[in-house]
């Protein structure tokens, strides 16, 4: 996984992940023994939280009461992604589809891991089957992640349209949108750059890589003010960042 994009990937990652789990919250659950489900919310909110060794206690305990807990399996997978174990985090990918074959969110994680990893055909496939399912209330997800791994593959006209398909699913997914900034930028439409950030902001906060781009924008537009402030602003709020750094070396704002 590139470091520039991990951390915005695995804030929506865990986000899908603990609405998963809220979903999984009926009436039907209540009446079972949850002490394994306790562990699986705990380890879950632990993770969240990012402290990753309460998280982690708590999900192995999960899976040792019950082997075949598909969540638990599914948490754990994203727990080592976040641990920078690899291996580990495709064993319970594995093991949670192999469980649950039907399973549309561990079909979104394991497809979104794979392209990260290089095995993009394997990671398509499983993105697909579940952007495609009319039963996936949330297929915005997978077209978004389906988007990313085209673009880690280098094709930006298809990753495009795999976010404009997001778009018109949930016009407010800033993932999606922070994207097709990115891509407007690329393609020398400075407009619709901006339109598109415009969208991201009105339901997400300014990060890195829409500083920047956004400073990039209103400079080739000729906003040299409105430039400037961008470029502070990614100075002041971000100044470890990479993009800081670069912005900070151009001598033409």
């Amino acid at each position: 996984m590139r470091p520039d994009r991990s951390n915005k990937i695995n804030r929506f990652a865990l986000g899908l992940l603990i609405a998963a789990l809220a979903a999984c919250d009926s009436a039907s659950n209540v009446k079972q023994d949850n002490a394994d489900d306790i562990h699986l919310q705990l380890g879950v909110r632990y993770l969240n939280m990012n402290k990753l060794e309460l998280a982690r206690d708590n999900l192995l305990l999960a899976v040792k009461r019950n082997s075949g807990n598909t969540q638990a399996h599914n948490a754990l997978a994203f727990l080592y992604e976040k641990l920078n174990q690899p291996d580990k985090a495709k064993d319970h990918y594995e093991t949670a589809l192999s469980l649950t074959p039907d399973d549309l969110g561990v079909k979104n994680n394991f497809g979104r891991f794979l392209c990260e990893h290089g095995e993009v055909d394997e990671g398509m496939e499983l993105l697909s089957e579940a952007s495609s399912n009319p039963l996936n209330d949330r297929q915005w997800l997978a077209l978004t992640n389906a988007g990313r791994c085209q673009l880690g593959a280098g094709n930006r006209q298809q990753a495009e349209t795999y976010f404009r398909q997001a778009l018109q699913l949930n016009k407010a997914y800033a993932p999606a949108l922070s994207e097709m900034q990115k891509i407007a930028y690329q393609n020398g439409d400075f407009w619709a750059a901006k339109g598109f950030l415009q969208r991201y902001l009105n339901v997400a906060a300014h990060t890195p890589e829409t500083l920047w781009l956004a400073a990039q924008t209103e400079r080739v537009i000729g906003n040299k003010e409105l430039a400037k402030e961008y470029k502070r602003l990614l100075l002041e709020k971000f100044p470890l960042s990479n993009e800081a750094k670069k912005i900070a070396g151009l001598k033409d704002f």
